[in-house]
């Protein structure tokens, strides 16, 4: 095994990208050389890796030659116009995007749910939705005991989830709320400050929208089971960092809240914070920073058989998104795909 890798990543300014150099360093991952990329105008800025300041370069086509790893969190347009072509030119992809989640010959992953499905790989590996991650990482332990027939979730997801614009606009918006200023709309369609907006990304015919679909068909790629029902109400709620997830689950056996409970907390990147007598719950507060993916709230459901609710919550920009792709990248050395 090679001592270091030359790793890049695509969309280094971005509040991923960022957060995959900055979990890169946290993890120790063995980087022999860090290429920032990014576009145009970002071009010439630096980023921080292992105390040394790094020039971001733009992306082009030539910036992958001797690449080991890319890692894409520059959106689906460089996913697009780069993702394949880093890939004939000797990297392997780890893309961020939702450009090729679905795509039958492209390994949609979480190390702790199906790294089988690495040894497939042709090049480019997808990381699915930060709400998805989340709330397979859960389901997955159920999944294997009793089966799932159906999943109900309703999404709270945090602004960092569309970008640093989103940041910060919430925070400009709750400025101008406490000194009594207009607050103007830019990012979202409508005030996010003191509000709750029930869409995230654009409607479909069916009148879900695109996030709510991709929980759907990615839920049921990742665990490799179509039969499962999914129905998915994605919201955007006014907080920093941290998506929460409200769950209902209709399992194929009985499964009492105790013996999920128990399951739960032996599930590796899972963490059960469960004491409800002294108000003691997953918070999006908490979670910030945080790797695991916490649930409680763990109770049966009483209008349903075999149904359970539960309460997720997980930082979307690490388990959801850059950490997520950082250990699958961890998993590929260790499965000896890289």
């Amino acid at each position: 095994m090679p001592c270091g890798y030359r790793v890049a990543v695509v969309g280094a300014t971005g509040a991923v990208g960022r957060k995959m150099i900055e979990i890169l360093m946290q993890r120790n991952f063995p980087v022999a050389e860090l290429v920032p990329l990014a576009t145009s105008r970002s071009a010439g800025t630096e980023v921080e890796f292992k105390d040394k300041c790094i020039k971001v370069e733009e992306t082009s086509k030539g910036s992958f030659d001797g690449i080991d790893i890319a890692l894409f969190a520059g959106g689906g347009s460089a996913s697009r116009a780069f993702g394949w072509e880093a890939v004939a030119r000797g990297a392997v992809v780890i893309d961020n995007s939702s450009l090729f989640r679905m795509e039958e010959n492209v390994p949609l992953v979480i190390p702790e749910v199906n790294p089988q499905d690495l040894k497939r790989h042709k090049g480019l590996i997808a990381n699915p939705n930060c709400s998805t991650v989340q709330m397979v990482m859960v389901l997955k332990p159920i999944y294997d005991a009793v089966g799932i027939k159906r999943v109900v979730v309703s999404t709270y997801q945090a602004v960092s989830g569309t970008g640093k614009l989103a940041v910060d606009e919430l925070e400009r918006q709750v400025k101008d709320y406490a000194g009594g200023c207009t607050i103007s709309a830019e990012v979202y369609p409508y005030q996010i400050a003191l509000n709750v907006l029930p869409q995230i990304d654009a409607f479909t015919p069916n009148g879900y929208t695109r996030e709510e679909m991709k929980m759907v068909n990615e839920t049921r790629k990742i665990l490799g089971d179509n039969s499962i029902d999914v129905s998915a109400t994605t919201i955007r709620v006014p907080v920093f960092y941290g998506h929460s997830e409200a769950i209902n689950v209709q399992t194929e056996g009985k499964l009492t809240a105790a013996a999920a409970r128990m399951l739960l907390a032996e599930a590796p990147g899972v963490r059960v914070v469960d004491n409800p007598d002294e108000c003691i719950y997953p918070m999006p507060i908490t979670a910030a920073g945080k790797d695991d993916v916490m649930v409680g709230r763990i109770r049966e459901d009483i209008s349903l058989q075999n149904g359970l609710d539960l309460w997720v919550v997980a930082d979307n920009l690490r388990k959801g998104a850059a950490l997520n792709a950082v250990q699958i990248a961890e998993k590929m050395i260790e499965l000896g795909l890289i």
